[in-house]
C-alpha cells in the first residue's frame, strides 16, 4: 500500500510539474524583457522624457504565440512535451522550428517533481522542495539567457526558506538564518577580494542572493558543498567552452546554473555528502 501511495504521489507531482514546466518557459522568455521595458520606463522618467504607455506585457498577456509568425498558440498546441512531439517541433500556422529547449524544460520539470515527492512523502518537505527547484529551474534558464538573476525570484525564495526552516522542514531555524547571511557574505567577500586584485568584476550580485537563499534552505551546514560542486562544474565546463568551443576568456560565463545545480544536489544528498568529505553537523 505504501509503495502504491508513493507511486501515486509522484505520478500526480511529476503530471504538475509538467504542467508547472510549461509556465517556466513563460517566465523564462517573459522575465528578463519585463525587465528591461521596466528599466526603460526607469530611464525615460529620470531623463524626464514623455513616453507612450507600452501595451500590456506581463506573465498572462499577450497570449503566447509563434515569433515567426505571430500565431497564436491554442490550448491543443500548449500540452507539455505532447504537443511538440505532435507538431514534430514546429509552429502550426508557418511552420517555423520550435526549440527543443521548452519539451526539454517541462520534461525535466515533470521528472524532478515526481522524484522529489517520491523521495520526501506526502508533507511540507515536497512542497518545499518543489517550490525551490522550481524556482531553480526558472532561474538557470534565466542566466543561461541573460546573465540575470531575477530579485523578483531570488528575494522571495531566500524569505520563503526561511519560513519553511521555522517550522524546521530542512534545518533549524537558527541555521537557515546563519545560511542565509553566511552565503550572501562569502560570495560578496570574493567579489570585492576578486575587484580589488584585477580591478574586475568576477559576479554579479544575483549570484550573492542566489546562494543566500540556498543557505536559507539548507543551512550553513550545507554551503561548503554547495561552493565547491558549483565550483567544480562551472570550472570544468568554462575550460571545455574555451577549449572546445573557442569560447573568449574575456566572455562572462554565468555561474547561477552551478549554484542552481549544486544546490539540488545538495538538498537531496547534502547530508551525506557534508558528514563524508567536511565532517560537519547535519
Amino acid at each position: 500500500m505504501m509503495l502504491y501511495s508513493a507511486g501515486g504521489l509522484a505520478a500526480i507531482a511529476g503530471l504538475l510539474g509538467l504542467c508547472i514546466g510549461s509556465f517556466l518557459n513563460v517566465v523564462i522568455h517573459r522575465l528578463p524583457r519585463m525587465m528591461e521595458r521596466e528599466w526603460q520606463m526607469q530611464c525615460a522618467e529620470l531623463r524626464d522624457e514623455s513616453i507612450e504607455p507600452p501595451a500590456p506585457f506581463n506573465l498572462a498577456t499577450p497570449r503566447s504565440r509563434c515569433p515567426a509568425c505571430g500565431h497564436p498558440i491554442g490550448a491543443l498546441e500548449n500540452i507539455p512535451v505532447i504537443s511538440y512531439l505532435v507538431l514534430r517541433g514546429r509552429c502550426a500556422g508557418c511552420r517555423a522550428s520550435i526549440s527543443p529547449r521548452y519539451p526539454l524544460v517541462e520534461a525535466f520539470t515533470g521528472l524532478l517533481s515526481a522524484y522529489l515527492a517520491w523521495r520526501f512523502g506526502l508533507n511540507w518537505q515536497t512542497a518545499g522542495a518543489l517550490c525551490l527547484a522550481w524556482s531553480l529551474i526558472a532561474l538557470t534558464f534565466i542566466d543561461f539567457d541573460s546573465q540575470l538573476l531575477p530579485d523578483s525570484i531570488t528575494l522571495p525564495l531566500l524569505w520563503l526558506g526561511l519560513l519553511f526552516n521555522v517550522f524546521g522542514a530542512f534545518t533549524d531555524l537558527q541555521s537557515a538564518v546563519i545560511g542565509a547571511m553566511a552565503g550572501y557574505l562569502s560570495l560578496w567577500s570574493v567579489y570585492w577580494l576578486f575587484k580589488l586584485i584585477t580591478g574586475k568584476e568576477g559576479m554579479g550580485y544575483g549570484d550573492f542572493k542566489l546562494l543566500a537563499a540556498l543557505g536559507a534552505w539548507l543551512g550553513w551546514q550545507m554551503l561548503p558543498a554547495v561552493i565547491l560542486l558549483s565550483s567544480l562544474v562551472g570550472a570544468a565546463v568554462g575550460i571545455g567552452l574555451i577549449v572546445l568551443a573557442r569560447h573568449g576568456r574575456n566572455v562572462p560565463i554565468p555561474f547561477g546554473p552551478y549554484l542552481a545545480a549544486a544546490g539540488v544536489i545538495a538538498l537531496l544528498w547534502g547530508r551525506q555528502l557534508t558528514q563524508a568529505y567536511f565532517g560537519l553537523p547535519t
